[in-house]
């Protein structure tokens, strides 16, 4: 076929280069206005693609094109591309429209472009905008992406506060989503996305205070999610009720909400083989794990925020932390719950920390307790002090030996007088002070001896505290027996 009439030298050269797939190179840099010599108009771009050009038997007919300034609006819209498209080093003045479009490998790199739409788009091989300045919102919702997306050293801005900069729904990757060592600036949307190849944003900065930074909710990804190695989020990190089968890694990261009162990140009912959260320096923001299930967490302390919400987390194994730290993990949370306790005692007693395990049982009902009326905060009290809620019966006994002493040293002093003078047995203080405590009159001192004067208000308080010391024993052992 002859080129069509009204082409200036770019467009001949595109022309003539396109059935063997050669390479037009109008610069080696992108234009910085419209020099007659590298401009090329996008219709004529389209046609190409869309199959007005000849082709050569035994090479493969492409676009590709170096150094243009490419004037009006390039559209595809609906159409079916067997041609590859390279653009690189290009001046897009229009915003490029690639909606509903099927086409082969797709490559805008390192192109100045006002936004990008890929609605729909299907491509047979990767999408490329890796060291593009893109000035408007890239939008690829329910985009089928084979051969992965690529937007590495990326530039991505969108001023306006109600649009996101990466827009996106129910996209599909099948290799891999790589956006490593880009700025975005408004926000990136990944609903529902599935990213079977991984997704890695190595390095990568996302900038939307006070709003969401990342919306990753329902989103499924194979292999890892590498939020790492200098990610940073300026707003909220979502990922409610994401799946990644493989590790979750916040490695190295930042993390700031921009507003204390928001998510830094918001992982809840999130599913993850390995959660890997060793951000540089502490969350600022609150996080929220609630109901997610993770296999293993790995973290730190000194990076955990002052409001970490932890209710339905269910893990498997948990890094080593120092106790006292643990403890203070699970009861960051505004609001108490016992479940964060539960699931942490559960994890010592499965590794064999059966100690640490009652300690945190301990710190649970210690916890609870603060939130009692003042009738249960006061018994509550009681059973802490005098059996350690059940998990420490040696403080009953203590307290037994204790008052055992006391009263036999007092009514050695101050000997009871025998109820019957002419038939009694023999006084012995130390079995008159056990017979007063244990609520069942075992020796028979109790019922032989009378105490007289002030010895007679130790021996009712010795019979009250014997009740109590066996009510609060009972009590917490059925506790410790019975938690539910």
């Amino acid at each position: 076929m002859t080129q069509p009439l009204g082409l200036n030298d770019a467009e001949r050269r595109l022309w003539a280069a396109f059935p063997t797939g050669g390479e037009v190179v109008l610069g080696d840099d992108l234009p910085a206005g419209p020099l007659p010599e590298r401009i090329v108009r996008a219709e004529v771009i389209a046609k190409l693609l869309l199959g007005a050009g000849e082709s050569v038997p035994g090479r493969v007919p492409a676009v590709r094109l170096r150094g243009a300034y490419v004037t009006g609006r390039l559209s595809l819209v609906g159409g079916n591309v067997e041609h590859e498209l390279k653009l690189s080093h290009c001046r897009l003045v229009e915003q490029p429209d690639f909606s509903n479009c099927q086409t082969r490998q797709l490559r805008l790199s390192h192109c100045r472009m006002p936004g990008f739409d890929g609605g729909g788009l299907r491509v047979d091989g990767y999408l490329s905008l890796s060291g593009s300045r893109i000035e408007g919102q890239v939008r690829l919702t329910r985009a089928q992406i084979s051969g992965g997306l690529r937007m590495n050293a990326v530039t991505l801005t969108v001023d306006d506060p109600d649009k996101w900069a990466f827009y996106s729904g129910s996209m599909v990757v099948e290799v891999g989503c790589f956006v490593e060592h880009s700025e975005i600036v408004g926000g990136m949307r990944l609903t529902g996305a599935r990213l079977n190849g991984g997704l890695f944003m190595y390095g990568t900065t996302l900038r939307n205070p006070g709003r969401i930074a990342l919306q990753a909710q329902n989103m499924i990804v194979e292999d890892a999610a590498e939020f790492s190695r200098g990610f940073t989020a300026i707003g909220t990190v979502r990922l409610r009720s994401a799946r990644i089968n493989g590790i979750l890694s916040f490695d190295g990261a930042f993390l700031d909400s921009s507003d204390p009162r928001r998510m830094a990140l918001h992982a809840s009912h999130l599913q993850a083989d390995e959660l890997l959260l060793y951000p540089r320096e502490k969350i600022r923001g609150r996080t929220s794990l609630s109901y997610s299930r993770i296999s293993l967490i790995r973290d730190r302390p000194e990076i955990w925020p002052d409001q970490l919400f932890l209710n339905g987390l269910v893990y498997e194994t948990l890094d080593e932390a120092p106790f006292r730290d643990r403890l203070s993990w699970v009861s960051r949370d505004p609001k108490f719950h016992l479940q964060p306790y539960e699931q942490l005692a559960a994890n010592y007693h499965a590794t064999g920390h059966d100690d640490l395990a009652r300690k945190v049982q301990l710190a649970k009902l210690r916890a609870r307790r603060r939130r009692l009326h003042p009738v249960g905060r006061t018994w509550s009290l009681l059973l802490d002090w005098t059996v350690g809620y059940g998990y420490r019966p040696w403080l009953a006994f203590a307290w037994f030996g204790a008052l055992v002493a006391f009263g036999t040293t007092v009514f050695s002093l101050r000997e009871p007088r025998a109820i019957k003078r002419d038939e009694h047995p023999v006084f012995h203080a130390f079995a008159y002070t056990l017979d007063l405590l244990i609520p069942i009159d075992t020796f028979g001192q109790q019922q032989a001896f009378d105490p007289v004067g002030w010895s007679r208000w130790v021996a009712y308080a010795l019979i009250a505290t014997g009740w109590i010391l066996a009510t609060a024993l009972i009590a917490g052992v059925t506790r410790v027996l019975r938690p539910n």
